[in-house]
């Protein structure tokens, strides 16, 4: 499985499956190429940015027998139907449709805060449009402002995962944002340990809440039931 494609989206994928499945987070995170702990916060809504679900059986990456296979044994490993065909670019411009026009600022605005080590020029190539936007977004002069709302471009459809991925990486790599291999790891873990005890907390608290709720509707009903049969019994 570790020579296994990923899908073309692998978030959108990932929050479809979440959405729509009954699979574990464990084969969500297999199939996307993703950590579990990013499968784990988009389902208690703790991610950073919504994705748009992409579903992968109508993209032809997935099949519904591939899915309930995977839903009846939790240790499957859910296997690519058809790996996602990867798109060349010519030298120029960026083609956007027209219907997608719209979203470039979004995009560019969410580049602009979550990777602020990111180029004009990188942005300028990913999403094809001008450093003159880039600009008046980032200074919060461009005549749309206060319609810009930061989405993620890949969910608009303006680029690819891996092309993101690419670019953030180059950018991180030129800013010497890399980090030791050694001291990331270490953080990660640490990360890992503090979200894992987090969402247990949570899901313990909203556990406790629920039972406490259905017990206070239970003693409420049992209250009613008894005043209506004294009422009767007068």
């Amino acid at each position: 499985m570790a020579d296994q494609p990923t899908p073309l989206m692998p978030h959108a994928t990932a929050t479809w499956l979440v959405d729509n499945t009954a699979l574990s987070f464990e084969q969500i995170a297999q199939f996307c190429g993703l950590h579990i702990l990013e499968v784990q916060a988009m389902a208690d809504d703790l991610a950073g940015s919504k994705y748009t679900g992409r579903d992968p059986v109508h993209a032809g990456e997935l099949t519904n027998e591939e899915i309930e296979k995977g839903q009846g044994d939790p240790n499957y490993a859910l296997k690519m139907h058809k790996a996602p065909v990867a798109v060349s670019r010519t030298k120029g411009p960026r083609y956007t449709p027209v219907s997608k026009r719209q979203d470039k600022p979004d995009g560019i605005a969410w580049i602009l805060r979550s990777h602020p080590e990111v180029s004009d020029a990188q942005i300028s190539k990913l999403i094809g449009t001008t450093r003159n936007t880039i600009t008046a977004i980032r200074e919060r002069s461009h005549w749309n402002i206060a319609n810009i709302t930061p989405k993620d471009p890949v969910t608009l459809g303006l680029c690819s995962q891996r092309e993101l991925d690419a670019m953030v990486a180059k950018a991180a790599k030129k800013a010497g944002l890399e980090e030791d291999v050694g001291t990331r790891d270490a953080r990660f873990g640490s990360d890992r340990e503090a979200l894992i005890e987090e969402l247990r907390a949570e899901r313990e608290t909203n556990a406790k809440a629920a039972a406490e709720a259905a017990q206070e509707a239970e003693a409420a009903a049992w209250l009613e039931a008894k005043r209506a049969s004294e009422a009767q019994a007068e």
